[in-house]
């Protein structure tokens, strides 16, 4: 069975429908890539995931066989079911959403004192240490936010994101506003834990260089609708799709618009 399901989940803002009958399968421990070019519903396809929004009736979600989209968060026992859901997934923001006021070690700490049970501080330190060693930034546990480049700030941010080790870290833009070598250093990192902790990583981009690095399986959103059906990464680049191409083609005129 698959880790995650969504079946027919369509959203919609009053008369504006954001998504579309969308229908996709993501493997435990997988890479799955959603492509599209800005305003297309990505991002509010990941927040339907995780429960921050409630698609429109009919469609169902499915993390682990519990269905998200099913969820009334009025019950104290749906309450509990969405926090264990949301327990599965780490976060990385596009920004990296760093707490400015905390060292770097204390923002990795962070999850795992409010959400990680009865962990010891002696584990959360070792945990600390360790999930900034893998991102190569084990000298600036004492270091504050301020003092870090972007980079740093961005690789501080995934240390934070697999501190509790989920089955699943959601990156929203990972490589927005960092230099190509950086955004591909940050693309080995995801492809390194990938291998070494068996996380599952859902990562939302338009960087047409990101989506084929990161292999895995791929779909591609314009105007809230998978324009292939979710695939294999290299089945979908060989799909002669007019939006595909355009897109990966960076071709000017085609089905997607500039808006």
């Amino acid at each position: 069975m698959p880790a995650i399901e969504f079946r027919n989940v369509s959203k919609s803002f009053g008369d504006r429908q954001i998504l579309k009958s969308i229908s996709l399968t993501i493997d435990e421990g997988s890479i799955a890539v959603i492509l599209g070019p800005s305003g297309t519903g990505k991002s509010v396809l990941i927040r339907c995931l995780i429960g921050l929004l409630k698609p429109d009736p009919g469609g169902q979600i499915l993390v682990f066989g519990t269905d998200v989209a099913a969820i009334d968060e009025r019950r104290r026992a749906d309450r509990l079911k969405l926090y264990a859901v949301r327990k599965r997934f780490g976060m990385l923001f596009q920004d990296g959403a760093l707490f400015d006021d905390m060292t770097v070690g204390e923002n990795v700490a962070f999850p795992m004192r409010h959400h990680g049970g009865r962990m010891r501080e002696s584990e959360i330190k070792a945990r600390v240490a360790d999930k900034l060693a893998r991102v190569g930034l084990k000298d600036a546990v004492e270091k504050m936010p301020s003092e870090l480049s972007g980079g740093m700030r961005k690789r501080a941010a995934f240390a934070r994101a697999i501190a509790m080790e989920p089955d699943f870290v959601l990156c929203d833009e990972p490589s927005s506003g960092l230099d190509p070598v950086m955004a591909a250093t940050l693309d080995e990192l995801i492809l390194e834990m990938h291998r070494e902790l068996n996380i599952g990583f859902i990562v939302i981009t338009h960087d047409t260089a990101e989506a084929r690095l990161l292999g895995g399986r791929m779909g591609l959103l314009n105007k809230g609708e998978l324009v292939v059906p979710f695939d294999a990464t290299d089945k979908v680049l060989r799909s002669n799709h007019p939006a595909i191409r355009q897109f990966f083609d960076r071709q000017k005129d085609g089905p997607i618009q500039v808006v």
